[in-house]
């Protein structure tokens, strides 16, 4: 029976509730990309790795091989009651590592000959990566983005959560990026995700859509540590463009509830990140006000002396102008502009 399955195949199997795909590489390879919806069971630690890889390179395969094996012996009863646990949910457990090699084929030799549902996937990540370059660029050929601008604050990803959730297919790219573009665009959200990561992300959500319109956030070519592939970069730049507006009291209240968390720490280094753009004086000034819990006074004037002069320095041609008061209600507008009638002007660049 065969024991190799390749990504094509397996994609529309996932969905059945009864695949799932495990990662046994490192946690460090895990956490920096991996198949969206992988689990993390790694065979080696990122020490163990790194010692196998100076033994291969500076020694010998068989050096390597023995320092693999010893490795994997010390961790297999715990892998395998773990493994057994999951095999109870899920009847194929799909391992993979970074090119279908020594890691996922050993576990899944291992597993096989124990009678427990075990496949590799072929050619581990690197062939999955491929998948994602070869199909990403045809997944998006057909998209129509209606795309969302405003002001910083003007609650622009809440109007893409509601849209949403009244059905309306979405590319959420901040989201795919783990970032949310601006300098401080990282705080409260950890690491950004890297280019293989956020590909993936995006590919999933535009793969899952439903129709080829499609709502999207209008962002710079570059989201943390993530930029948008040119061919999807065109589509914001060519999509229709929507001008989200609110009231800067709105604006204040949206902006505390992505940056105000319980310590300030994270806070106050992405200030100092804009230091030789608003100056050292301004900056000591505004961490004075956060340590003070004086949050609305800063994110004002950072939102009218910074952030909306730079915004209004690059005007867009707009097919529709909405004010955000409610994300709901703002969706709701824009599905009936967008889906719900024949409008079909496009915005002329």
């Amino acid at each position: 029976m065969f024991t190799d399955i390749k990504y094509e195949d397996l994609r529309d199997k996932l969905s059945s509730g009864e695949y799932i795909l495990i990662d046994v590489r490192t946690p460090l390879e895990y956490k920096e990309e991996t198949i969206p919806g992988a689990i993390n069971i790694p065979i080696f630690t990122n020490e163990e790795r790194a010692e196998i890889g100076t033994a291969y390179a500076q020694e010998s395969v068989d050096k390597a091989k023995m320092l693999g094996i010893e490795a994997v012996s010390k961790r297999l009863p715990q892998m395998f009651q773990e493994l057994l646990q999951i095999s109870k949910d899920y009847p194929h457990m799909v391992f993979f590592c970074a090119r279908g090699g020594f890691r996922s084929t050993s576990i899944v030799s291992l597993l096989r000959s124990l009678k427990i549902g075990a496949l590799k996937l072929d050619g581990g990540y690197k062939a999955y990566r491929a998948y994602i370059n070869d199909n990403l660029p045809k997944i998006a050929e057909p998209v129509d983005l209606v795309v969302l601008y405003g002001n910083t604050g003007t609650g622009k990803t809440q109007v893409l959560d509601a849209l949403r959730a009244q059905g309306a297919d979405v590319l959420d790219l901040e989201a795919c990026a783990n970032h949310r573009g601006s300098t401080l665009g990282s705080v409260g959200l950890g690491e950004p995700n890297s280019q293989k990561m956020f590909e993936s992300l995006v590919f999933e959500e535009l793969v899952g859509r439903k129709g080829n319109l499609v709502f999207a956030e209008g962002e710079s070519k570059r989201i943390g540590r993530s930029v948008i592939p040119e061919y999807l970069f065109d589509k914001i730049r060519n999509g229709r463009h929507v001008r989200v507006t609110a009231p800067m009291e709105q604006r204040i209240k949206n902006i505390m509830a992505d940056y105000v968390y319980d310590t300030d720490d994270e806070l106050i280094e992405a200030l100092n990140h804009l230091r030789k753009r608003v100056g050292n004086d301004v900056i000591d000034k505004y961490i004075i006000e956060v340590r003070n819990g004086n949050y609305p006074v800063v994110v004002e004037e950072l939102m009218r002396d910074y952030y909306d002069p730079m915004y209004e320095h690059n005007p867009k041609n707009y097919v529709f102008e909405v004010e955000n008061l409610d994300p709901e209600e703002t969706a709701r507008n824009l599905i009936e502009r967008f889906l719900n009638s024949q409008f079909t002007e496009h915005n002329s660049q």
